[in-house]
């Protein structure tokens, strides 16, 4: 089973085994005419929203592929969810950890507008800097195969990421705290990811005095590209998932 397509019309249908999914518009349109679906291929179709189905395809016609349900699991969200809030970076390096992210089982991410951020986000370049990050995440839950696709929150002020919910982890490699240490007893775990030049002082202080917790990776920097997803790594053998 090498493909998933998302098929949001799936959400909240009790789909069970030998039930007949079509998967229709663009989802449909690149099934055919970029992966060339042929009828007899496995493949997997989502919601996006935990249903994972896994299936036979029996038809393909323009605008829509039928697949034959074989094995149908709903999968709950993760516990505890695993977030990032990721800051403006220059180049793609942002929309790197992104998709490196969703890879790795991301619930969400969360664009910052940081301190030392070169790339901005204001008026309209706010709303397409969100849906190019939409279309990266969905993107990358197809390719990993994953059964939800991760919410991309609006930009986000350092002010209100220090009012987050649980558990705030600041990545700062100048932190006392490693990362490895840190107790994980909360409902949601956010990663704070600087830009190329670090989070700035006063952003540290404010986290600081909202209760986030500065952690270090190892001895190296990395890029703000690679961060993210470092951290996500070891969070994700800390918590059992890997």
């Amino acid at each position: 089973m090498a493909s998933l397509y998302l098929a949001s019309d799936l959400e909240g249908r009790d789909v069970v085994a030998g039930e007949t999914v079509t998967v229709t518009g663009d989802e449909a349109r690149h099934a055919i005419t970029v992966a060339r679906v042929r009828v007899g291929e496995r493949v997997a179709v989502s919601d996006g929203a935990g249903l994972l189905v896994a299936g036979t395809v029996t038809a393909v016609e323009p605008g829509a592929v039928s697949v034959a349900a074989e094995s149908v699991r709903r999968h709950p969200p993760a516990e505890p969810e695993v977030w990032l809030a990721q800051a403006l970076a220059k180049g793609d390096r942002d929309e790197l950890a992104v998709q490196a992210a969703t890879e790795l089982g991301v619930s969400g991410v969360i664009p910052w507008a940081a301190e030392r951020s070169i790339s901005r986000w204001d008026g309209a370049k706010a709303v397409k800097g969100r849906e190019r990050w939409g279309s990266i995440v969905r993107e990358a839950t197809k390719q990993s195969i994953r059964p939800r696709v991760p919410v991309v929150d609006p930009v986000a002020s350092t002010a209100s990421l220090t009012r987050l919910p649980g558990l705030v982890l600041v990545l700062e490699p100048t932190a006392e705290t490693r990362l490895v240490d840190v107790p994980l007893d909360a409902d949601r775990v956010t990663l704070v990811v600087g830009p190329e030049g670090g989070v700035a002082p006063r952003e540290l202080a404010a986290f600081a005095e909202a209760g986030a917790v500065a952690v270090r990776l190892g001895p190296e920097v990395l890029r703000t590209s690679t961060a993210g997803p470092a951290a996500l790594a070891v969070l994700n053998a800390r918590l059992g998932r890997w």
